[in-house]
């Protein structure tokens, strides 16, 4: 008989209605497994999928302002270090319902991630075992790894959560990394972990900008840890708050709010202030008579910790970059890239297609970078050059060659680029006139001079763009066809932004290139994504420069964007077949919400919008199983 796993055994036990065998889990997993059995959920069925009203989630984001502006800087700081992984960070509060994530493109498009949004539930009792639910549960981190989820079908994930808490000892919310089940993930609880720890030290800072901050531990190397005790003092030597490492290092004293500091350490509050002021870290004792090592973080009137550690605004937002700024995770523009090297390489034409705003001059940068040529990116408008001197900029002309010539001649922009690359922005728009000389340069790539004798053989690499449909001039007879060709030697046609599938890929590259370290929460990119972005790239600059003014905290959510769609539950959004599609997501959405107003009967969704039921059932999924417990049943039929 072949050798079973614990997990096996395990697993096998609970879908057979069997005891699990002692020993096989972990005991919070095997605890929290006998209690969602006692609640009759089946382990191989589907959780049921609450989620609460948009509104909710707002007053719940309100009602944990201080928490959520200093766990959004954290899940920022999380994404980063655990960034290409996966990767899911979510914020929850004390009642286990998601307030915000912060995810990466491929666990966003996910299941997973179409199921962790803003307002879904995940207490023991509505998903079965995962970590966000019994960190609320139990008060302790946890970790949950693949099949140890009670639902069969959440064992492809694994889940790290920690609870948040305020110097009374009450939680007031949970900090989650959920990812895909590929290998265990010890590193990323130990970093969950630590950032619910600067999350609650952070608002002992925040709440306490008119009062001393106070560091201490019995090993002086250990004050700027994590594992330091934190203590709020007022200036007369109120005990103000304290967080969890101080507690422990006090236990058996009343290291609580209310007391005083002279009731924790012998040293008088006002000699313990002096030393700190005037001689930087002290020892003292504290009345259980441990020696511990003390220090200021903070003197009340200062700016608080997290004031000091929020990214400039402004002068940031203002800064113009000449970085490139554009993302290649969409699968068009990476299937374009693949061989655009080689082309570069062998100095083919290269010809970029795409809507205004779609970043064609920033792609045709990177093709002068892929060339390696030394010489330098000559960009030249040709809509803007006038007709009658087209072939003179390009080209260049003798001193006195026509009228209004420059005295000194002009070198022409294809000579400027000799060893470098020419990028003909807006090449639909160069005079029929001048197309023949132009065809005649790419084939011989020499020039002569307006006016002059001499012909000048340069190298230059040829890159063309424009967001008109040069084969539909070419077949009116307004373009030259053996240009076009010329130019079409190699092609890449950049995609709208709102077709892009890396669309949050792109929201956050751009908010990290304005202001970085600022978070942009899914649900902001959810509420960005609804949008048609007539001028793309461009225009979404715009709008991530003006949410920045209007932003009131240090964090970008949906409420930044007040022009912008209503928000709804990304559940509710359209079908991923829709996507990118207006007028079918205009339907899907509106099918989407009538079944959820008729309490996801598809028969009277059917009748309602006179459609046939598998036309619903196409929009809410084959069987619904998309939508299945929403409100917390299966849909009808």
């Amino acid at each position: 008989m072949q050798h079973l796993s614990g997990m096996d055994r395990a697993r096998s036990a609970l879908e057979r209605g069997d005891r699990v065998p002692a020993g096989t889990l972990q005991p919070i997993v095997a605890d929290s497994w006998q209690r969602c059995r006692d609640a009759d959920l089946d382990p191989r069925g589907r959780p049921r999928q609450s989620v609460v009203a948009l509104a909710d989630v707002k007053r719940r984001r309100e009602a944990n302002a201080a928490m959520r502006l200093l766990a959004l800087a954290e899940m920022q700081l999380l994404y980063s270090q655990i960034a290409g992984s996966n990767f899911m960070i979510a914020l929850g509060d004390a009642d286990g319902i998601v307030l915000d994530t912060i995810s990466d493109q491929q666990f966003a498009d996910s299941s997973a991630g179409r199921s962790i949004i803003p307002g879904s539930m995940w207490n023991e009792s509505e998903r079965g075992t995962n970590a966000l639910g019994l960190a609320g549960m139990t008060g302790k981190p946890v970790a949950i790894y693949g099949r140890e989820h009670y639902f069969a079908c959440h064992g492809h994930l694994s889940c790290m959560a920690a609870p948040i808490f305020n110097s009374a000892g009450e939680i007031l919310g949970l900090l989650d990394a959920s990812c895909a089940h590929e290998a265990r993930q010890e590193h990323t609880h130990a970093l969950v972990r630590m950032a619910a720890a600067q999350i609650e030290n952070g608002l002992i800072y925040q709440d306490s900008a008119k009062s001393f901050v106070l560091a201490f531990h019995p090993r002086a190397e250990y004050l700027d840890t994590l594992s330091a005790g934190l203590l709020s003092v007022s200036l007369d030597g109120e005990v103000l708050s304290i967080n969890r490492p101080g507690k422990s290092l006090l236990a058996g004293l009343p290291a609580t709010p209310g007391n005083r500091f002279d009731g924790l350490f012998e040293a008088g509050f006002g000699t313990a202030i002096d030393g700190l002021l005037n001689g930087g870290v002290i020892r003292l004792r504290d009345r259980a008579g441990s020696v511990v090592f003390m220090v200021c973080r903070q003197i009340g009137e200062r700016r608080t910790a997290i004031e000091k550690r929020s990214p400039p605004t402004v002068p940031v937002l203002l800064r113009q970059e000449d970085a490139p700024d554009f993302v290649v995770d969409d699968p068009q523009i990476k299937r374009s890239l693949i061989e655009l090297a080689e082309a570069a390489a062998l100095c083919m034409p290269v010809h970029i297609a795409g809507e205004t705003g779609t970043g064609k001059e920033l792609m045709a940068r990177h093709v002068h970078r892929l060339s390696g040529r030394k010489g330098e990116f000559v960009a030249v408008n040709c809509g803007a050059v006038p007709e009658d001197l087209f072939i003179a900029e390009i080209f260049g002309h003798e001193g006195g060659a026509f009228t209004n010539a420059r005295a000194e001649g002009s070198p022409g922009l294809a000579r400027t680029a000799d060893r470098g690359t020419l990028f003909l922005d807006e090449v639909a728009d160069i005079p029929i006139a001048a197309q023949t000389s132009l065809l005649r340069f790419l084939d011989s790539m020499e020039i002569r001079a307006v006016g002059g004798q001499k012909m000048q053989k340069v190298d230059v690499q040829i890159v063309s763009a424009t967001n008109r449909d040069l084969e539909n001039m070419v077949a009116q007879r307004q373009f030259r066809a053996d240009l076009y060709y010329r130019l079409n030697s190699f092609h890449i046609r950049l995609p709208p932004l709102r077709s892009r599938t890396d669309f949050g890929s792109v929201v956050r590259f751009l908010m990290g290139s304005m202001a970085p370290g600022t978070p942009v929460t899914d649900a902001a990119i959810m509420a960005l994504s609804r949008r048609q972005w007539p001028g793309n790239i461009r225009e979404l600059k715009t709008v991530l420069r003006r949410a920045l003014l209007r932003r009131r905290a240090d964090y970008i959510d949906e409420g930044c964007f007040d022009e912008a769609e209503p928000v709804v539950n990304s559940l509710w959004d359209c079908c991923e077949e829709c996507r990118g599609r207006p007028l079918s997501r205009t339907k899907c959405q509106e099918i989407r919400t009538v079944y959820q107003r008729t309490g996801e009967n598809v028969s009277r969704t059917a009748r309602e919008l006179g459609v046939s039921r598998t036309t619903v059932y196409k929009h809410v999924g084959t069987n619904g199983s998309e939508f299945e417990g929403l409100a917390g049943r299966p849909a009808a039929s």
